[in-house]
């Protein structure tokens, strides 16, 4: 049998090892100190500790308790003196002060004196220029799993010279006193860019190790000139790279995880002077409702080993999951290597967009099913970021609600969207990529009365985007939003094309676009005193 070799896999005891960066954290004499353990040791860790049960295939399945999302109102980024100016402070970024940062810092040292530790080196951003060194420091060890899968790991080779440029701690069990630490709650997710350090208690949501590193290549990379994206990226037949923009449940991973296509990553990018690159080295896909029909690449690795299966229901004695089953949640998720997908480009890379789409559930049933998007109009929906809330997806939700979200992504933008959309437009100006905006929500009624779009029709828009197929297709502009909506698609009904005729009354269409409408232009008044006139022309007439 072959040896490996020992530094990066085995576990290290706090005495023969504490010049590892821990001694920062309080966690250089902990005894039980696991570093860089690969799939397998990480499984063995997890069902040993009954964190986690085995699934038919190989999965590992997992419950994450009250929190099956994220907690966006326990988020907070530290205000002090180096970083303040630059951060988009209010509702989405909290201030909370050092001393407060502190002392949760402290606390989690010593809660984990007590536990096992679990540290992943590895790196977030495919691009040679602007990868990043990250350090992963988790109680659990399933946790440790979905760092190791969600981003991008280090040779053997590169672990002995890994010096982290930021750290984040994640101890679920470890929770705060508000009163104490000025937190909203028990659970805190805190970013300290002066120290370079992240901290998660409270929760055993995967997703906040991951959303929290995006926070911060959201936070550094602009200052490199590179745009941060929250958006999947595929590469065509013809080589021609396309963007898909948009919220949870639009259809980002679905959409670009097709088997003709060369996947570049499902959620997380940069676009820099060379082109586009994934941040992570892992998929993090919404399961509910997954059919192998629609979906089948995705579908594969839900029955793959190395899998992590959260919140999904599971039989008992059979072991098989039940991707139809939301009785945890309707946000069930899978985290998975990218390699798990058949067709993912392997440099995590690719060329300048030709074509960015942005994609919007419309629970109201008024937008188009496509539209191309002129450069003003392309902004005007970039800093509007739009989609829906369905009824009865949260309590007290009985009819279709806005949910407007600055860059598609505003929970996880520590800088002013207008720094963002800045760079957008920029780049949009120096590589001539054409926009376009695919409603993957309703029609012919909102939700409720209405269907939702057939996937089958998206992914028919989507190929003729990027195939070049509506090129000189003629186009007509509809009054509400001023979208120019093509009036011949392949593989398409020509009758679904224009929302408003699939309507059993033209009239209630126009009410419920007005309405729309309205909320649009509600929602942008944030963004009037910094945005030019040619954008503000280019939103709906209210």
């Amino acid at each position: 049998m072959s040896q490996h070799k020992e530094k990066p896999m085995r576990l290290l005891r706090g005495d023969e090892h504490s010049n590892y960066g821990l001694e920062h954290h309080g966690l250089s004499n902990l005894n039980n100190i696991y570093w860089n353990l690969n799939t397998p040791a990480l499984y063995e860790q997890a069902i040993r500790r009954h964190e986690a049960i085995l699934g038919h295939m190989g999965p590992l399945v997992v419950r994450t308790a009250h929190h099956t999302g994220r907690s966006p109102n326990d988020k907070f980024i530290v205000q002090e003196s180096s970083t303040e100016k630059d951060i988009w402070w209010g509702k989405i970024n909290r201030p909370i002060m050092p001393e407060s940062f502190d002392a949760l810092h402290r606390l989690m040292g010593l809660h984990l004196q007590a536990q096992n530790v679990y540290v992943q080196d590895c790196f977030v951003g495919a691009s040679p220029k602007h990868r990043l060194p990250i350090r992963i420091i988790t109680q659990n060890a399933w946790h440790s799993l979905f760092a190791h899968n969600m981003f991008i790991q280090a040779t053997p080779e590169e672990l002995l010279n890994h010096v982290p440029e930021f750290t984040v701690i994640d101890a679920p069990k470890c929770h705060a006193n508000p009163a104490q630490h000025g937190t909203n709650s028990e659970t805190f997710i805190i970013v300290n860019f002066a120290k370079k350090l992240v901290l998660i208690g409270g929760s055993s949501y995967g997703g906040e190790i991951k959303k929290s590193i995006f926070s911060v290549m959201n936070y550094l990379m602009p200052q490199k000139d590179v745009l941060p994206m929250h958006c999947s990226a595929n590469i065509g037949r013809d080589g021609n790279t396309a963007l898909f923009f948009g919220l949870s449940g639009t259809g980002k991973t679905t959409l670009s995880a097709d088997a003709s296509k060369t996947l570049i990553g499902d959620d997380e990018h940069g676009w820099d002077e060379d082109g586009i690159f994934n941040f992570e080295g892992g998929c993090y896909a919404k399961l509910i409702k997954l059919s192998p029909e629609a979906e089948p690449e995705i579908f594969e690795t839900t029955r793959r080993f190395g899998t992590i299966l959260e919140n999904v229901a599971l039989d008992a004695s059979t072991r098989r999951v039940d991707l139809m089953d939301a009785t945890f949640t309707e946000n069930t998720r899978g985290s998975y290597p990218i390699s798990y997908i058949p067709n993912a480009t392997r440099t995590g890379m690719g060329a300048h967009p030709t074509n960015v789409i942005f994609l919007s559930a419309d629970a109201f049933g008024v937008l188009p099913p496509i539209a191309k998007l002129t450069k003003a109009q392309a902004m005007y929906h970039f800093l509007s970021g739009y989609t829906a809330k369905v009824a009865g997806t949260e309590r007290g939700v009985t009819e279709p609600q806005p949910n407007f979200s600055a860059c598609y992504g505003a929970p996880f933008m520590p800088r002013h969207p207008e720094r963002y959309a800045e760079l957008l437009g920029n780049k949009l100006d120096t590589h001539n990529a054409d926009t376009w905006l695919i409603n993957t929500g309703w029609s012919g009624g909102p939700y409720g009365v209405g269907k939702r779009i057939k996937i089958a029709h998206t992914r028919a828009m989507v190929n003729a985007v990027l195939d070049g197929a509506l090129k000189d297709v003629p186009l007509e502009t509809e009054p509400f939003f001023g979208l120019q909506i093509p009036k011949h698609c392949p593989g398409v009904p020509d009758e679904i094309l224009n929302t408003r005729n699939t309507w059993p009354n033209p009239a209630d269409y126009d009410a419920q676009a007005q309405k729309l409408a309205g909320m649009f232009a509600n929602n942008f008044k944030q963004y009037a005193e910094q945005t030019t006139p040619e954008i503000l022309a280019a939103g709906p007439s209210a």
